[in-house]
Parts: C-alpha cells; structure tokens; sequence
C-alpha cells in the first residue's frame, strides 16, 4: 500500500459511508481515480466490508465478558469442530484461537448476569473436550476504529 492507499483507508474507517466524490474531495484526486483505488483495495482484501456499528444494550446485551477456554485434545479435528459450535451459538461476538496457557477467547455479551451464568454452565460446561474455563465480566470497552498501516522492519 503506498501513501494515497493509506490515507483512503482511513477516511473509509472513519466513515464508510462517505460517497466516492467526497473521498476524492479529501484525498485531492480525480473521482475516477478514487474510485479504482478503492475497488482495489477490495480486490485485494485490504478492504472486506462495510459495517454498522450497534450499540450492544440496544440488542438486550448489556453484559459482556471474555471467556478464556483449554481444551484436550488439541487437534486440528477438536479445535476446529469447537470453533465452529461457539461461533454459532448467538451469544458469542467473537473467537480467538489463541497460543499460551489458553487455547481459546471467547467474546459474548448476554442480557445480564444471570444469562452469562447459564450461558456457561449450559452450553459451555457440556462440551466434553473442554478441561477448564473461566470468565472476566467487561466493565468498559473502548476501541480504535480507525487503525494505520504500522511501519515494515
């Protein structure tokens, strides 16, 4: 990426729904050149959608944690077919395959604390290949949505 693809990236992170024109605008280049600047940013996967931010409470989900999981065993065939049962269950934001003394982080966010409860005892704590869990209540989160490329070594 050069420095014209860097620049539209961002612009694009803090607003995607700015129009070509306007991103051109910015940018002080030709609509048609911003406009075959983003399509390759597409075409390459530097750019992989376009999202709404939603506000979790206004989904009935005003508790957040991480649950940090081991399993046994770990296999291609485990890790994979447990990745694809948290990911499905409508609870989870997100999942982490990860290394160190844990090997998975999941991400959910449920009404309350009550459901988080449940959430665990019934639908994690059944799974057979899981040794261990626990959770972390999120009490704050804050993000940067708009990220820079980082320099090369």
């Amino acid at each position: 990426m050069d420095e014209l693809d860097s620049a539209l990236v961002q612009l694009v992170q803090r607003d995607a729904r700015q129009t070509n024109r306007e991103l051109a605008r910015q940018l002080g280049i030709a609509p048609s050149t911003c406009l075959e600047r983003v399509r390759s940013l597409e075409r390459r996967g530097v750019i992989r959608g376009y999202h709404a931010e939603i506000d979790n409470a206004a989904l009935n989900r005003g508790v957040q944690a991480f649950v940090a999981v081991q399993i046994r065993p770990l296999s291609r065939t485990v890790i994979d077919s447990f990745t694809e049962f948290v990911a499905g269950l409508p609870q989870v934001v997100s999942v982490f395959v990860v290394a160190g003394g844990d090997d998975f982080l999941i991400h959910v966010a449920v009404q309350d604390l009550d459901h988080l409860h449940a959430f665990l005892v019934d639908r994690l704590s059944r799974r057979r290949e899981i040794i261990s869990y626990r959770s972390s209540v999120i009490y704050q989160q804050t993000h940067n949505t708009v990220l820079a490329a980082l320099d090369r070594p």
